[in-house]
């Protein structure tokens, strides 16, 4: 998806299929995250394009030296200097989930250390694992794949977003929520390439949307009721 105008001032946006944020239904985009994000670049008028692509491809991306944003990315301590930040997009809580019947039951970290955990590559989750002392942790090149993983025995336990948790549940996915692990602000993410002017704009437009109710509006419509 694109828009036409001058080829200096575009923006390349990259995100995963991560529903209810950012996901590809009958070919078209949508998700929490990407309506903001449409709406933002409508207002500003600024020139983008999107592209879907795993995740750690779609962050890298955005650490090069091209005007790229990824969305919706976790704002951790960590990231911070490494991009320019377009927020709030939503608020979540990450959670520690197991499949359902596998028998695992833990309720704090100390205790999910002992098991196998697996997350994607480059997601905020390995960070924070590898923080907080997990030693046996399963990188996937995508969050399907680490799902699967987890249906199968390979691995015990996988961090996910809450609303994505629900929201694989819904849909029939056997899992089991441990317990909460983290609460985080979800953003546009933009490489330090993007002029400060163009942040300026889009944080002003988003503001705008949040103050309308318009974000609101969108959460409902994906189910996210949380307010940021």
């Amino acid at each position: 998806m694109t828009t036409t105008a001058r080829a200096e001032d575009r923006i390349t946006f990259t995100t995963e299929d991560y529903p209810p944020y950012n996901y590809v239904e009958d070919g078209v985009y949508k998700g929490a995250g990407y309506d903001q994000m449409v709406l933002i670049l409508k207002d500003t008028g600024i020139p983008y394009s999107v592209e879907l692509m795993p995740w750690a491809r779609a962050y890298a991306m955005a650490q090069l030296n091209t005007p790229t944003c990824v969305f919706s990315t976790a704002h951790t301590p960590e990231r911070d200097p490494m991009f320019k930040w377009v927020e709030p997009l939503s608020l979540d809580r990450s959670i520690m989930t197991a499949r359902k019947g596998s028998g695992v039951h833990v309720d704090n970290l100390e205790q999910a250390r002992r098991y196998r955990v697996g997350t994607q590559r480059d997601d905020y989750t390995q960070a924070f694992l590898e923080k907080h002392g997990f030693t046996e942790i399963d990188l996937a090149s995508s969050l399907d794949l680490t799902l699967k993983k987890l249906e199968i025995g390979r691995i015990d336990l996988v961090p996910l977003s809450e609303k994505f948790f629900h929201d694989l549940v819904g849909r029939g996915y056997p899992l089991e929520q441990q317990f909460v692990m983290t609460q985080q602000t979800f953003a546009l993410a933009c490489s330090k390439s993007v002029p400060d002017a163009q942040i300026a704009k889009m944080q002003a437009s988003l503001n705008r949307l949040i103050a309308s109710g318009q974000q609101q509006e969108i959460f409902k419509r994906y189910g996210l009721m949380i307010s940021p």
